[in-house]
């Protein structure tokens, strides 16, 4: 169990967190929600004890281990990637380096051979015989190549990086596990394989994620944080929100129910104050009234976007044609003979783990990449806007935000694109914010108004839910489900793309396409999912044996 006695955080002037008071206990998932800045992280450093609070205390039962996901994705480039995952139990790590050590020695004592003894004692008693078997399993499970088991952390990519050190915070079966957004970069395999997990793990678990469907799959409790206070709800992200709006629902219908009281009181005091007969009567009521008190409804902190695409024209009949497209990046064939023909009702999303095909395709489809092999030809009623994963070109200037929308939108008037900021919570002086200096989330929310503002009725986005609080996350979601063009898409979040797409497409590796009218849901649940199962389980298999 993990507990957190009268914690008080001030920044400044500021208290980010005051007087709190909750426990997490064995056997539970709590997902920890809040709107951005409201402190999840930061309360999670507090729980791991890397960051010290103002005032009170966290306490953590005797003799249990503590496990964090972390976030340098660069701390162990100079470790094998078993090393890696094993660190996660780091006493069980420093005994295997000890003893090592002992048995390279030419002079071997009977000092060591008795250390070396307590040492293999201690090592059975932490599973050590099995550690690199269940470092495998976890590294298989996320989709982590078994090739890769004994490469070098440096030599990884980073989204391959980020399910090592997701690995290594699950491994060893801590008592208490900290994870902050560890779906983030996540195929959505990974993400299914990581839900049947904490589903099954019998510990404490503690995460923060933007990702709804994932703490509906997983939480048991919701811990909410508003107004530097943490609410304990027992349920998971839905019924918390249920919860919370009945809990507002039923404050704003007593507090009607009072001031029908008061209002009640007032006038019987108003009228019979001075009438002698009554007067006893009136100074009871006037006691009563002074007990009456109304709840404090505070307005939730969270702010949600508008995002409202409106194309300019309405999408023609011919709105993409692909045919036996194929390409190779760095030795690896991504793409192979890829046809399709997409119509102007579709929203195609792109699902599966192979990231590097499906961002391919659409630096294609967008112009920036051009093919080995095949062809595309978007349809003459169509205008495109695009949304890169990666998007680091697009601010390596010293424009302000206004400046930078400006450049993109046909309309010229600084009131008119304050306007589309606006609705991305951008107001005031945000306006004059440079580019360059902005947050993930802040740039995600600038391409999004760049793509509100031009007005077109084909969108293609890669990744669009990076670095969105679930707020923006949702507001995207609804945007894109009332959207009356067509749409291409890749994204990590469950919920958005069973909510968005009518059409599932899937580059398998070696760069061939499943393309299947359907949802999401559907999707999983069919012959070509199971197939891949089957096939997952078979090498999964061998790699144990």
């Amino acid at each position: 169990m993990i507990s957190v006695s009268n914690v008080t955080l001030r920044i400044g002037k500021k208290a980010l967190f005051e007087d709190v008071n909750i426990k997490f206990t064995e056997g539970n998932c709590y997902g920890l929600i809040g709107a951005n800045g409201a402190g999840k992280s930061t309360f999670l450093k507090i729980l791991s004890g890397n960051l010290e609070t103002t005032k009170g205390d966290v306490i953590i039962t005797p003799g249990q281990r503590l496990s964090v996901l972390e976030q340098d994705h660069f701390k162990y480039d100079d470790y094998s990637v078993m090393d890696t995952v094993i660190m996660g139990n780091e006493r069980l790590y420093q005994i295997m380096k000890e003893k090592d050590a002992i048995y390279a020695k030419e002079d071997f004592t009977d000092e060591d051979g008795i250390r070396a003894s307590e040492l293999e004692g201690e090592f059975a008693e932490l599973d050590g015989w099995e550690a690199e078997s269940s470092a495998s399993m976890l590294l298989n499970g996320l989709g982590v190549e078994t090739e890769l088991h004994y490469s070098t952390m440096r030599d990884l990519d980073g989204s391959v990086k980020v399910k090592v050190l997701l690995a290594k915070a699950l491994f060893g079966n801590p008592d208490i596990l900290l994870l902050d957004e560890p779906t983030n970069h996540l195929d959505l395999d990974a993400i299914a394989w990581l839900e049947d997990f904490l589903i099954d793990f019998e510990n404490t678990v503690i995460v923060v994620s933007h990702d709804r469907y994932f703490l509906n799959k997983v939480c048991t409790h919701t811990a909410d944080i508003d107004y530097g206070k943490i609410q304990l709800y027992a349920g998971n992200y839905d019924f918390w929100y249920e919860s919370s709006q009945l809990l507002v629902r039923q404050m704003k219908e007593a507090n009607k129910k009072k001031e029908e009281k008061i209002k009640e009181l007032q006038e019987f005091i108003s009228r019979f104050s001075a009438n002698a007969s009554k007067s006893k009567q009136a100074t009871s009521r006037k006691r009563a009234l002074e007990k009456i008190e109304l709840e404090e409804i505070r307005p939730s902190s969270r702010k949600y976007p508008y995002i409202d695409f409106r194309p300019d024209r309405e999408i023609g009949n011919e709105v993409l044609t692909v045919e036996h497209l194929s390409k190779t990046v760095n030795g690896e064939k991504v793409l192979d003979d890829i046809t399709f023909v997409m119509g102007r009702n579709d929203k195609i999303a792109f699902v599966g783990g192979q990231e590097l095909a499906k961002t391919t395709l659409f630096q294609i489809l967008m112009g920036e990449l051009e093919p080995d092999e095949g062809s595309y030809k978007w349809g003459v009623t169509t205008s495109q806007a695009y949304f890169p994963k990666d998007s680091t070109a697009e601010f390596d200037n010293d424009m302000t935000i206004v400046e930078w929308l400006t450049g993109y939108s046909p309309i010229k008037d600084v009131t008119y694109v304050r306007g589309f900021l606006g609705r991305m919570l951008f107001a005031g002086e945000d306006g004059v914010k440079k580019v360059k200096i902005l947050s993930g989330g802040e740039k995600v929310r600038c391409l999004l108004s760049k793509m509100m503002i031009s007005g077109s009725n084909c969108l293609v986005l890669d990744e669009p839910t990076n670095h969105l609080d679930m707020e923006s996350i949702t507001a995207l979601n609804n945007g894109l489900i009332k959207f009356p063009g067509a749409a291409l898409f890749s994204c990590h979040d469950h919920q958005f793309v069973q909510t968005t797409a009518n059409r599932i497409m899937e580059i398998l590796p070696g760069g061939q396409l499943i393309d299947k009218i359907t949802t999401y849901d559907e999707y999983l649940a069919s012959d070509e999912m199971a197939r891949k199962r089957t096939v997952f389980t078979a090498n999964k298999g061998e790699d144990e044996n």
